[in-house]
This record gives structure tokens, C-alpha cells and sequence, in this order.
């Protein structure tokens, strides 16, 4: 896994000694020696994770924490403080400060690494491509509330578990958290899972555990969800890390420091889901004619080469807005949104199941038929022709316009190119057009 760590430390036998291991797994490297550095190339250089020293000649590490979160371009960047203060109150002020991970030198290699690896997978999937629809206008900003989350505590039932979960629900109050088995941490039934806080039986070993962590990550109903094992094991804490866990707790965590780190997961897991979700409205918008709803051109002619490539016949309509000009020059564009989004509607109405109507232009719509028999096509044209006719559109602020449209069909055989189809269609369009409008005319079958 490749990605660019900048390392924060004020000794430089520390900063040499961390970019070899880091270098002999194949990672970059930049080195800076104090906090004002560590700021200057986290904005300059832009890496994939910061490994900070929590004791700075010119600042403490939680100051720098802070300074990187409240820039908007180092905001997101996953941290990890690397402290040699045995202090408990570091540890706390460096998760309140934003720290993704807290570790005490001399630091577990291994861990470290699994941290490292954890952290850089867990960058949100997308989240270039979600920025930049954000960026492009096409995603709206996260909702600031949020809801509370659900958290299942899996472990045996007994006391011990009923203990963890009174000390959970008093650091995290107002999540929901419930004490589940493993089969119903994997059965696919209730509200969604939030995070997974695993807690195996005393003596039972790592490999049930590690089992569980890879089986939801595996089920579409858990993948996203945070999950985080309690285990004092430092070789099972970097499997697991390495297995899709996003942190391992020690069996006695301080409580303040639980509330912290899984209050970070939570966020975390939020953050990430909100990317998703602006990726897919952004992805849906970039396909979706946003005045009547309708897929647009790009979807439309994805949907004819699909239909092609599969070798199915089809029949193809392409519909144009008889005399729209005049529309919009005398009642205003309002008027000719609103006849476009009645077209539309009117449009839609008589098609059978499997069709597909697309705005593709101004005034231009194109409907694609699945599979028609020979001669199927042309009676749904002249109704959809009808349906449009039959009663004058109402336009904004009162007043109606008539409104007819012309089809050009063309019937399309198996295999042949999406493009032809539709040129063919466009085509019988334009004779409609010399015909006299408010007509359907069919084109010869296109080979």
C-alpha cells in the first residue's frame, strides 16, 4: 500500500529511524522537526497520514492537532501521536484535539504499521470524486444534526457484559447499545448497525474474533460499519487492525479515553457514509435531467448500448416539442419549463413497463422500446401524440398554450450501433417535421 507520511519530530535519530521502517514497506516520506514545520508541509505536501511527536520545541503536539483540524485543507488528514509521556491526560487531550490514534513510544513496529495500514484504508472511499461534485455544485453539504447511533456490544452474556455496556452507556450517553451474539451480529434483521465494539470471552483466543471481523466485513448490511475489538494482545491488535478493524481497545481502558476513541469511530464511520451518499446524489444528478426528472442524454444513449450489446431489438422514438420557440418567446421560459415538465409527464404516462423516456435537448425527448414486435411501436406513437394533444398545458400565473408534438420512429434490429438507431429515428423526425407537425412518421428498419 503506498501512500505519504510526514513525520513530526523534534530528535532526529527519531525521524531517521521511522522513515526506514516506513520506507521498507514502500511508504514516502517527509520529515519536519517542529511543530510550525509540521503545519507548513502538511499544507504544501498534502500526505496521506501525519505521525506526530506529542513534545514539540515550539508547540505541544495536541497544539499542532488542533491547528491541523481547524484548517480546512489538513482537516481530514488521519493523525497518529506518538507520546513518551506516560501522562493519561496527554492520551485524553490528544483524542479531544482530533488524534486518530494515540500510541506510547517506544512504539510496537507492528502496531504501528497495522495502524498506519488501518488508517490509510479507512480514507473514505470516493471522497476525491465526492469533493469534487461538492466542489461542482452537484451534492448538498451533511446535515449538521446527527442522529443517535447504535452500538452492539457482541460478547458473552453474564455480568462482565452487562457491566461493559452500564460503563459504555454512561461515557456514551443517548446511543442506543445493546449486548448481541455473533449470529446476530450476522443476521441480516433491524435497524442498521453502527459500530461493533467485540469483546471476546476471557481465554477463547484471537481467531473467533478475527473470524467475526472478517465475516461483517464481508456482509453488505456491516461492511460500513466502525468496528473496534477489545483485546490486551498486541499481536491480535494488528491482526485485527489488519482484518478491517478501525481500532482495539485495551481490556481496561480508561473510560473518558472508550468515550473518546469510540466517539471518533462514530464520526468517522458519519463522515464516510456522508461521502457516499453525496457521491451517489452527485453520480444520480450527473444522469438525471434536473427540470422534469427525467434520465438525460448521457443515461439514455448508456441505456441504448446496453440494449445493443445484449442483441436485443428495440424500437426508438425520438419526440420533439412542435413550435417551442414560439413558447418561450411569448410567454417567457417559465411557460416553456412548465410545458416541458407537463410534455414530460404526459409522456410517461402511456409507456409500458421497461421503456425509457430521456430528455435529450432543449425540446427533445427520445424514448427507447425494449423489444417491440414489428409494427408494435407505431400505435404507441400516435398515443403518445394524442396524450400530449389532449388538453392545453396550464402555464404559471395563469393562462394555457396547446401543445402537439412530432415523433420520428424507427424500428431497430438486433446489434445494430445505438447511435444508428437514433440518427434513423431523428431522421423520420425531420419528415414528421416537413409533413406538418403533430404527426408520427416511421422510418424504414434500420440494419
Amino acid at each position: 500500500m503506498s501512500g505519504k507520511i510526514l513525520i513530526v519530530d523534534d530528535v532526529a535519530t527519531n525521524r531517521i529511524v521511522l522513515k526506514v521502517k516506513l520506507a521498507a514497506a514502500c511508504y514516502q516520506t517527509r520529515l519536519a522537526g517542529s511543530g510550525v514545520e509540521a503545519l507548513a508541509m502538511a499544507r504544501a505536501e498534502t500526505p496521506d497520514l501525519v505521525l506526530l511527536d506529542g513534545r514539540l520545541p515550539d508547540m505541544d503536539g495536541t497544539e499542532v492537532l488542533a491547528r491541523l483540524r481547524a484548517d480546512s485543507a489538513t482537516r481530514e488528514m488521519p493523525v497518529v501521536l506518538l507520546s513518551a509521556d506516560p501522562d493519561p491526560g496527554l492520551r485524553l487531550a490528544a483524542l479531544r484535539a482530533g488524534a486518530d490514534a494515540v500510541m506510547a513510544k517506544p512504539v510496537d513496529d507492528g502496531l504501528l504499521l497495522a495502524r498506519v495500514r488501518s488508517l490509510l484504508r479507512s480514507r473514505a472511499p470516493g471522497q476525491a470524486a465526492a469533493g469534487a461534485l461538492w466542489r461542482a455544485g452537484l451534492a448538498e453539504a451533511p446535515a449538521a444534526f446527527e442522529t443517535p447511533a447504535t452500538i452492539a456490544l457482541i460478547a458473552p452474556r453474564g455480568e462482565a457484559a452487562l457491566a461493559r455496556r452500564r460503563a459504555l452507556a454512561a461515557s456514551l450517553p443517548g446511543h442506543r447499545i445493546e449486548i448481541v451474539a455473533r449470529d446476530q451480529a450476522l443476521a441480516d434483521r433491524g435497524p442498521p448497525t453502527d459500530l461493533f465494539l467485540i469483546d471476546p470471552a476471557p481465554g477463547e483466543g484471537g481467531a473467533p474474533a478475527l473470524r467475526l471481523i472478517s465475516d461483517l466485513q464481508s456482509r453488505a448490511a456491516s461492511r460500513d460499519a466502525a468496528i473496534c475489538l477489545i483485546t490486551p494482545d498486541p499481536a491480535l491488535a494488528e491482526m485485527a487492525l489488519d482484518m478491517g478493524a478501525q481500532d482495539v481497545l485495551p481490556d481496561r481502558a480508561d473510560p473518558q479515553e472508550t468515550a473518546l476513541r469510540l466517539g471518533a469511530l462514530l464520526r468517522r464511520k458519519r463522515r464516510q457514509d456522508g461521502l457516499r451518499a453525496r457521491l451517489e446524489d452527485g453520480l444520480r444528478l450527473a444522469l438525471t435531467d434536473p427540470l422534469t426528472g427525467l434520465p438525460n442524454r448521457r443515461h439514455a444513449l448508456a441505456e441504448a448500448a446496453r440494449l445493443s450489446e445484449a442483441g436485443a431489438p428495440m424500437a426508438a422514438m425520438v419526440i420533439d416539442i412542435d413550435r417551442f420557440k414560439a413558447v418561450n418567446d411569448t410567454w417567457g421560459h417559465a411557460a416553456g419549463d412548465a410545458v416541458l415538465v407537463e410534455v414530460a409527464r404526459r409522456l410517461g404516462k402511456p409507456l409500458p413497463p421497461g421503456a425509457l423516456l430521456a430528455r435529450i435537448g432543449g425540446e427533445e425527448f427520445l424514448v427507447l422500446l425494449p423489444g417491440p414486435a414489428e409494427g408494435a411501436a407505431a400505435p404507441l406513437a400516435e398515443r403518445l401524440c394524442a396524450a400530449v394533444k389532449a388538453a392545453p398545458v396550464p402555464l404559471p400565473g395563469g393562462g394555457q398554450v396547446a401543445v402537439t408534438v412530432s415523433i420520428g420512429l424507427a424500428q431497430v434490429t438486433a446489434g445494430t450501433a445505438p447511435h444508428a438507431a437514433i440518427d434513423h429515428a431523428d431522421q423520420a423526425l425531420m419528415a414528421a417535421k416537413a409533413r406538418g407537425r403533430n404527426r408520427v412518421t416511421v422510418s424504414r428498419p434500420a440494419a
